[in-house]
């Protein structure tokens, strides 16, 4: 006889239910925990995957911002040589403009302007004699007062200076768009 037929039926089945459910709880906390590293694994992997992409989506970002600052330090280069360059030229030229109303100041130098042959005492040929201080013969030239002179290099400077700014404004509009 074995020790198993000394105990009575119920408790029997109760001792039975009591291992059953002993031994499916303890296979079933050892497949949740199975199954709980299997999708811990998972998740890692996942969340290792997320953290690489996100890494290479930052580096490209960075990349394209380090390309976006390279060109517009390029541009505003470009634009300081272009800025450089027209005042350099603006500069010149009212030193140039500025001599000239001093040597024209001073009687150092004479406007004249060119007279019609055509009106003058003859039909065009040339004078019966020289000029005092001129042996050369040529066109017939009228001086014009300094205050004209004065108003006529005034008015050549402003345009000067227009020409250079619109030369200077077409560069810049052309390194803007060659951007």
């Amino acid at each position: 006889m074995c020790v198993v037929d000394l105990i009575p039926a119920p408790y029997r089945l109760l001792a039975v239910g009591v291992l059953l459910t002993t031994l499916v709880g303890g296979s079933a906390a050892s497949v949740w925990k199975v199954q709980g590293w299997r999708y811990g694994s998972r998740l890692s992997e996942q969340a290792r995957l997320h953290t690489e992409t996100l890494n290479q989506l930052t580096q490209v970002s960075a990349a394209q911002q380090r390309a976006e600052q390279d060109k517009r330090l390029a541009l505003e280069q470009r634009l300081a040589t272009s800025e450089q360059t027209y005042y350099r030229v603006l500069s010149d030229v009212q030193r140039d403009q500025g001599r000239l109303r001093d040597r024209l100041t001073t009687a150092d130098l004479r406007l004249s302007v060119l007279l019609d042959a055509t009106t003058s005492a003859g039909n065009g040929s040339m004078p019966t004699t020289a000029t005092t201080g001129s042996v050369v013969y040529g066109p017939t030239r009228a001086e014009l007062d300094p205050a004209h002179a004065q108003r006529i290099i005034g008015v050549t400077d402003d345009g000067d200076r227009g020409l250079i700014a619109l030369a200077a404004c077409q560069k810049y509009i052309k390194v803007l768009m060659a951007k």
